[in-house]
């Protein structure tokens, strides 16, 4: 497959007839898509999977207010209290999410 490139303001107008296959598959079903070329994904496919390591999660700054004890308990372990903390809400918070009976 060969690849088509354009430079930024350049690009060519979109014609009528494109602008109405765009708009046929827009109305389109999701039921009505041919998956048959797709292979599937077994457990294997996924073995060598990674996270992309350039991967960060969006950080908002925030007061929160928790007890001096355990504030304490986090600070002692050294420097990184606040990723600490982020991490332990972050398992809270899959934990909710995965449901009753989760790890």
């Amino acid at each position: 497959m060969s690849r088509v490139r354009h430079e930024q303001g350049t690009l060519p107008a979109i014609t009528p007839e494109r602008m109405a296959d765009m708009k046929a598959l827009a109305q389109q079903s999701d039921a009505s898509i041919d998956y048959s070329d797709i292979p599937s994904l077994d457990a294997a496919a996924w073995q060598g999977a990674v996270r992309n390591p350039f991967y960060r999660p969006n950080k908002t700054h925030t007061t929160v207010r928790v007890d001096a004890d355990v504030l304490a308990w986090l600070k002692s372990q050294g420097k990184g209290y606040q990723t600490r903390l982020n991490a332990i809400l972050r398992q809270a918070m899959l934990k909710e999410l995965r449901g009753p009976g989760s790890n």
